[in-house]
């Protein structure tokens, strides 16, 4: 298998080439885990994937209960289904706990990390859902350090201990929520069981796909990966370079239409190499780990663009033909769209 049919193949995994997700919980599924840490880029995720949608669906989802957001996959906030949360906070998180406590030591939380964990419980189980901003004022409260990313890195905590996640939209801002109020009693999961699950679910949305690929997007040891994929053994096969696909895998679509895809677009965080889209368009990543919103012509970035004052601008980083520049600014206008409801 070649490298251009390699990346047809996980085009149609993304969701990019095939039939669109009929609502935000269906692209969720396919994909597992949207980064997240850029609310715009997550809703856009969506979008790409999916049709006849606006943004606030998935602010529906949200308030629905049937999406949240959490820190799962190398520490960093993720656009998940509900019913995935306990799939992924057994999994992605334990590795976290070392450079949580180095973190909170190094913000002067120390020793009161308990105290805010819990105070963010209680304040939760009495109050919630709680935007950050009142949350700070119960740690302060509490004489719990909250300056600087003290704040951030103690609810981190709290989230890693399986207390909190991100839950419905208050006034604009995605509140926090307790896991047993919004989510209910959270069932064990079997690590080996876990790991084969996880490394199956991964491959829907991203396959064909290596053992480090799978370890790179997870978070995972490459030994974990290893052993996720070889639980799943007779459900996947061998295709060529250390790449391994599910057998009954559909085949590959037609390239997608020239479309824009946001910030830290689940195309570009997949996989160990993010060559074949991005080509010699390096910027799009840039050195402090910013992955820029982009244009995507015939499976490659060719184009940045931001959205201001309620427009898209386009700024091309290649020449492409008059009829795709055309299928972009279409684009733009149902971004646009989009964003606005």
């Amino acid at each position: 298998m070649n490298a251009r049919e390699v990346h047809a193949l996980r085009l149609t995994a993304q969701g990019l080439s095939r039939r669109p997700g009929r609502d935000p919980v269906a692209v969720a599924e396919r994909l597992l885990a949207i980064q997240g840490q850029d609310p715009r880029g997550a809703r856009l995720a969506v979008r790409a994937r999916s049709e006849g949608l606006a943004a606030s669906a998935v602010d529906a989802a949200l308030d629905a209960r049937e999406l949240i957001v959490t820190w799962v996959n190398r520490g960093t906030l993720h656009l998940i289904r509900a019913e995935d949360y306990p799939l992924l906070q057994a999994l992605t998180t334990p590795q976290l706990w070392t450079s949580c406590e180095r973190r909170l030591r190094q913000t002067g939380v120390g020793d009161a990390a308990e105290r805010g964990l819990a105070t963010v419980a209680q304040a939760l189980a009495e109050e919630g859902p709680l935007t950050r901003g009142q949350l700070r004022e119960q740690l302060d409260s509490a004489g719990v350090p909250t300056a600087g990313q003290a704040l951030v890195h103690v609810l981190f905590y709290a989230s890693l201990h399986g207390v909190c996640v991100r839950g419905p939209m208050v006034g604009g801002e995605q509140a926090f929520v307790a896991v047993g109020d919004w989510l209910g009693e959270q069932p064990e999961v079997d690590r080996g069981e876990g790991l084969g699950e996880l490394a199956c679910r991964y491959l829907v949305g991203h396959g064909p796909a290596t053992a480090a690929d799978l370890a790179r997007w997870a978070g995972l040891s490459l030994g974990d990966a290893r052993a996720g994929l070889t639980a799943i053994s007779r459900r996947i096969v061998e295709v060529g370079d250390g790449l391994v696909d599910l057998r009954r895998r559909e085949e590959p679509a037609p390239l997608p239409p020239p479309r824009l895809l946001g910030a830290f677009d689940p195309l570009l965080l997949g996989w160990t190499s993010r060559e074949t889209v991005v080509g010699e368009h390096r910027l799009l990543v840039t050195d402090n780990g910013l992955f820029r919103p982009f244009a995507l012509v015939k499976g490659r970035a060719v184009a940045t663009w931001r959205f201001q004052r309620g427009q898209v601008e386009i700024e091309h980083l290649e020449r492409v033909t008059k009829k795709a520049t055309g299928e972009l600014e279409a684009d733009a206008r149902a971004v646009e769209a989009y964003l606005s409801n």
